[in-house]
């Protein structure tokens, strides 16, 4: 099992609450002794997890950051859904996901993934090329979201979502150019919602692979949002549209 190693309080207590046996060590600032480095211990101690005591020194060239929070956590991965017939196989109803077109700055991809579990999304796709990996920067931006929302990379993007369309998988792609409006979409059946690089938006075959284009309205002086904001608003229409549907 190859290791890797994931930092901050949200990060490695929802990793010991989800799945403590993947956990092979806990590295913490001795100096810390407040009320969330002592629940933190009292976690691990539950779960029999080894902690050792290390200084801000070790702790910085573990991760090559200074916003470790004094936690770094030595892991394997999760037995999370690798790929796309294992994860659609087991999806009950109609799946809600997210596509992330070349996102490339891993604090947009920990903030997607944060948004992805708390509307409820199954997975999360990205292309292995052009994109960011699921570092341990954005999985301490995700706040436990890494460790319950599938992050699922593939090597064709294109090809990925005509095998969504062939599961009937609609492909509702986000552009600020659409003429239908995000709230006009119908996001209660079996969706996957598209959204392009920070910069540059969709690319030219990921766009022409939706089954049609949508943009969020905006009232006010700004252009676009953030990646991970225009997420969370389009994921929570659809979440709405389900609750109402159901």
């Amino acid at each position: 099992m190859k290791s890797k190693m994931i930092f901050g309080f949200h990060a490695v207590t929802a990793r010991i609450r989800h799945d403590a046996s993947s956990i092979e060590e806990i590295y913490i600032d001795a100096t810390r002794h407040d009320r969330r480095m002592q629940e933190l211990l009292r976690a691990a101690e539950a779960a029999k997890v080894r902690v050792i005591h290390a200084d801000d020194q070790r702790l910085d060239g573990m991760v090559g950051t200074r916003r470790h929070q004094g936690v770094v956590a030595k892991a394997g991965d999760l037995s999370l859904a690798r790929n796309l017939d294992e994860l659609l196989d087991a999806v009950e109803g109609p799946p809600l996901l997210l596509v992330l077109d070349g996102v490339t700055d891993p604090h947009n991809l920990g903030a997607c993934l944060r948004v992805a579990d708390a509307a409820g999304a199954h997975a999360v796709i990205a292309p292995k090329d052009r994109a960011v990996g699921l570092n341990a920067t954005a999985a301490k931006v995700a706040s436990g979201a890494a460790e319950t929302v599938p992050y699922i990379t593939v090597t064709n993007l294109a090809r990925a979502l005509r095998e969504l369309k062939e599961r009937d998988i609609w492909l509702i792609g986000t552009t600020g150019e659409a003429e239908k409006s995000l709230y006009e979409a119908d996001f209660s059946g079996p969706v996957a919602l598209v959204m392009g690089s920070e910069g540059e938006g969709m690319r030219r075959l990921t766009r022409e692979n939706c089954d049609f284009l949508v943009s969020i309205p905006m009232f006010g002086a700004v252009e676009s949002l953030n990646v991970s904001v225009a997420s969370g608003v389009c994921l929570f229409e659809a979440r709405r549209q389900r609750i109402a549907k159901s």
